[in-house]
């Protein structure tokens, strides 16, 4: 049983840290949910962080009944974690839109042709977005299909305000507008309008969602806190007191998903899409 234990631990550490190695860029285009990621990983991924926690908890509280509860809990936190990766990259690449269309809008209004304006943000736009717009100048230089090229950058993207940024574009590529840094410099204003608009909401947020999860932890820490005396370690090696263990826990992984979900902003749909 112990060499398993360990063998499941192992395994779960090795795809925990292949899974951190990932580029942020290869990790939003799995998020854009374009690729499927394989069962077996993640499930290896869970079962690692359940199996360590039980393996440590059981170890310093000596109650195999409370580290199952503790593991139980632990097997959230691959999701959180990579959750709250997305969600920041994704915020970063948001915030850095504003930025990319007054650079586009600038190059505009110097002169250059649209498809070197657009290409020109894969080496003076925000670093964020560089990689997508420097692979739309590879794919415009071998090909030379500007509507080809936008294509692929959209799918790439995977981006409301992108999908937006590419149809004004094409629509001013074929219709030959000359209104296109006007219609950017307005997209950018309402960008960063919306910006600081989801800015207050999250900050405001933030107080409920660290509030609501410090309540799921908190009867953690006093369990934690309790199981070094030996009388609550025999209460909870009962079938009874592993029954409360199991259940609280489920209980509380319950209530921080729908939390999570609750607390929730409404994001942005595709329209172009």
């Amino acid at each position: 049983m112990g060499v398993l234990i360990g063998l499941a631990v192992g395994l779960g550490l090795t795809l925990i840290a292949s899974w951190w190695s990932t580029p942020n860029p290869t990790r939003l285009r799995r998020a854009a949910g374009r690729q499927i990621r394989l069962p077996w990983r993640r499930v290896g991924i869970v079962a690692g962080c359940a199996a360590g926690a039980w393996v440590v908890t059981a170890g310093l509280t000596g109650s195999p009944t409370i580290a199952l509860g503790v593991g139980l809990l632990a097997s959230v936190a691959p999701g959180a974690v990579r959750r709250g990766r997305r969600e920041r990259v994704l915020r970063e690449r948001r915030s850095a839109w504003p930025d990319a269309i007054d650079h586009l809008a600038a190059g505009v209004r110097s002169g250059m042709s649209l498809p070197e304006a657009v290409a020109a943000l894969g080496r003076r736009g925000p670093e964020q977005l560089r990689p997508y717009f420097a692979q739309f100048g590879r794919d415009h230089a071998s090909s030379g299909r500007f509507d080809d090229a936008l294509d692929r950058l959209k799918v790439r993207l995977a981006d409301p305000t992108g999908d937006r940024v590419v149809e004004a574009l094409r629509l001013t590529r074929h219709v030959g507008g000359r209104d296109l840094g006007r219609v950017l410099r307005s997209l950018s204003g309402f960008l960063r309008d919306d910006l600081r608009t989801r800015g207050e909401l999250e900050s405001r947020q933030s107080w409920t969602v660290n509030g609501a999860r410090l309540a799921v932890a908190a009867p953690w820490l006093v369990l934690l806190s309790m199981a070094g005396r030996p009388d609550v370690v025999d209460r909870y090696s009962t079938p009874t007191g592993g029954l409360i263990v199991v259940g609280g826990a489920a209980v509380c992984v319950v209530a921080y998903r729908l939390m999570m979900r609750i607390g929730r902003l409404p994001s942005e749909r595709r329209v172009f899409a």
